[in-house]
């Protein structure tokens, strides 16, 4: 039996109750970034709660596991890759009006 395999036992109710309450929270961030002009910041939070939603999409028996997993996967390294995307942005821009001050 592999390990972990305790977690089966759990409710589906349990799991939609995670992937709901990420989904609020993405949301909520997604949100305040989109409502402070931050996009990239916004577009993350966006993505990261589409995965969520791809997720609960296994748990209602709409989609199998592998293909839920792998879609899901896929936008949130997209969401992770543009939270490093907007810090390097933000800090560039930051940084540019003392760099042409140098010159």
């Amino acid at each position: 039996m592999p390990y972990g395999s305790w977690i089966n036992e759990l409710p589906t109710a349990f799991f939609m109750v995670v992937h709901v309450a990420a989904f609020v929270v993405a949301a909520g961030f997604a949100w305040l970034a989109f409502k402070r002009e931050l996009s990239l910041l916004g577009t993350a939070f966006a993505l990261f709660g589409a995965a969520e939603v791809v997720y609960m999409t296994y748990h209602l028996d709409w989609t199998v596991f592998l293909f839920a997993h792998t879609i899901a996967e896929v936008l949130d390294l997209a969401a992770f890759a543009l939270v490093f995307v907007a810090a390097v942005w933000q800090t560039a821009t930051a940084r540019r009006p003392a760099l042409q001050g140098t010159r």
